[in-house]
């Protein structure tokens, strides 16, 4: 299987960057979360100048950050800084829109965004809507400006068939956050089968998580452990402590103890589920490294379903289970040493 990371923007991640290939890795994402990270945009570009090899992804925009017009923009821009080096991935905006205080796009609209992308980013016009006004629309200043010739890759955001549909039909690749259970995917990529035109195809599927590899005696679910994985685990705490009044039925499927560390985090932050500015406590340090005083939130479970925490035997055990699962390639979100954890994740799959 291959590997890469995803980093946040950051003063020095061209430097991170730089050592991510060196290491071997495949591929280097930034996100795109505006109320939370810096721009990827402006972070890819100084990646693409710093590297020659490894591919760049951003991982994920979505409609409902930016308009194709001004997203196709940046990653042509960005594909003629690394030709044929640059993944656009793209999504409903999830966290990108809860951060704001608002509900995710809706499917059809990711789905309406990615087919103007493609069209956009190849070269091809493309139908651009405002309102009632519907223009044919191209990007005018390509070659120097903006490649249009070399391929970008594109891949959608998918937890469910809907979104994994949406890649069928246009073609694309699949990403997915802390997804590990391999029936999950395997009813991803038949949804993903199931809506494709029959065109042969081969895209790529990555999976977003955290690792941490075991020291011999060492606990499973020790602090190091629980540092290493927090950010997935809170990421989750606070999806469910954000949706509880609208979509129960997430909650509602969590175990006891996971709804109590729900309810903790609600305290914590000094907030409840239906407060209108609880977004605004819910989220600062999103996917940054967790403080000590909330390492009892990182339960177990969550640290099992979301994250890779083992002796080496056993994650690449487990590994093999997810590539037998049509995973092409591991991408981990390093918060503690990312020099250190690339390069652990370089020698694991190597």
């Amino acid at each position: 299987m291959r590997a890469g990371v995803v980093v946040s923007a950051q003063p020095g991640v061209e430097d991170l960057a730089v050592q991510a290939e060196e290491l071997g890795l495949h591929s280097f994402w930034v996100n795109d979360t505006p109320m939370v990270h810096g721009d990827p945009f402006i972070a890819l570009g100084l990646c693409a100048k710093a590297t020659s090899r490894i591919r760049l992804g951003i991982g994920v925009t979505s409609p409902a950050l930016r308009s194709a017009p001004a997203a196709a923009s940046g990653f042509a821009g960005l594909n003629a800084l690394a030709p044929g080096r640059i993944i656009c991935g793209v999504g409903t905006g999830n966290t990108a829109r809860r951060t704001l205080g608002m509900r995710p796009t809706t499917v059809a609209t990711l789905e309406n965004f990615t087919a103007a992308l493609q069209d956009l980013c190849a070269g091809r016009s493309t139908a651009y809507r405002e309102g009632d006004q519907v223009r044919d629309i191209r990007l005018l200043h390509t070659g120097p400006h903006m490649n249009t010739t070399d391929p970008i890759a594109f891949v959608v955001a998918a937890l469910g068939p809907k979104a994994a549909a949406v890649a069928g039909r246009l073609g694309t690749g699949l990403i997915s956050f802390g997804l590990l259970d391999p029936t999950a995917w395997h009813a991803l990529h038949n949804a993903r089968r199931h809506a494709a035109d029959g065109t042969p195809r081969d895209p790529d599927s990555y999976v977003v998580t955290a690792l941490h590899i075991l020291d011999e005696d060492e606990d499973p679910h020790g602090d190091a452990a629980r540092d290493a994985t927090g950010h997935l685990a809170l990421s989750l705490l606070a999806f469910a402590a954000d949706t509880a009044a609208e979509t129960p039925a997430f909650v509602e499927q969590l175990s006891p103890s996971e709804r109590e560390a729900v309810q903790r985090l609600l305290d914590r932050r000094g907030t409840t589920a239906t407060a209108p500015d609880r977004h605004t406590k819910i989220y600062p340090g999103y996917l940054g490294r967790i403080a000590p005083q909330d390492r009892d939130l990182i339960l177990p479970s969550l640290m099992n379903t979301l994250a890779l925490v083992g002796t080496r035997d056993d994650l690449l055990a487990r590994i093999t289970t997810l590539e037998q699962a049509g995973i092409t390639e591991l991408l981990i979100q390093p918060v503690i040493d990312p020099p250190t954890e690339m390069a652990q994740l370089a020698k694991l799959l190597t």
